[in-house]
Parts: C-alpha cells; structure tokens; sequence
C-alpha cells in the first residue's frame, strides 16, 4: 500500500469541499441580491400605481387591487430568493 497515494486523494478531497464550500457561499451572496431586486421591483410598482392614481382618480379602486397582487407575487419571489441564499449559507457553513 503506498502511503504517498492515499495523502495525496486526502489533500484533493479536501480542496475540492474548499470548492464546493466557496461555490454555495457564493451563490448565497447573488441569492441575496433577489431579495433587493424584489424590493426595487414593489417600489416602482407602487410608484407606477399612484401616477396612475393620480393621473385618473375614478381607476384609484382597480389599480389598487392590481397593485397589491402585483406586490404580493414579487414579495413571494423575494423570499424564495432569502430562502435560497439561506439554504446555501448554511449548506456551505456546514461543510
């Protein structure tokens, strides 16, 4: 049995958790930039709905229901995204 072999399959099953680690840690990070994406995306929602408001009172009743679903589902996407970065931080942290 040559000891020299097993050392080095030791030293490369090592790295390549270094890599695996460093991979999800990373993708946790641009997980996590989702999150500000959704936040962005409901401000220019809101924003766009009060023009609109604004602009025609009598609609005020439709695009506030259009709105607060529209904000809903990007709300959803934005903690799918949490979750998802999440998941990988501790994923990665554990290895």
């Amino acid at each position: 049995m040559d000891h020299t072999l097993l050392a080095q399959a030791g030293t490369a099953a090592a790295s390549n958790v270094t890599l695996i680690k460093s991979a999800a840690l990373l993708g946790a990070g641009f997980a996590a930039l989702g999150v500000a994406g959704s936040g962005i995306g409901i401000g220019l929602a809101g924003a766009g709905a009060l023009e609109g408001m604004a602009r025609q009172p009598e609609m005020a009743g439709k695009l506030l229901t259009n709105t607060l679903i529209i904000a809903a589902l990007m709300e959803a996407l934005g903690l799918m995204a949490f979750a998802t970065s999440m998941l990988l931080y501790f994923y990665g942290s554990s290895i």
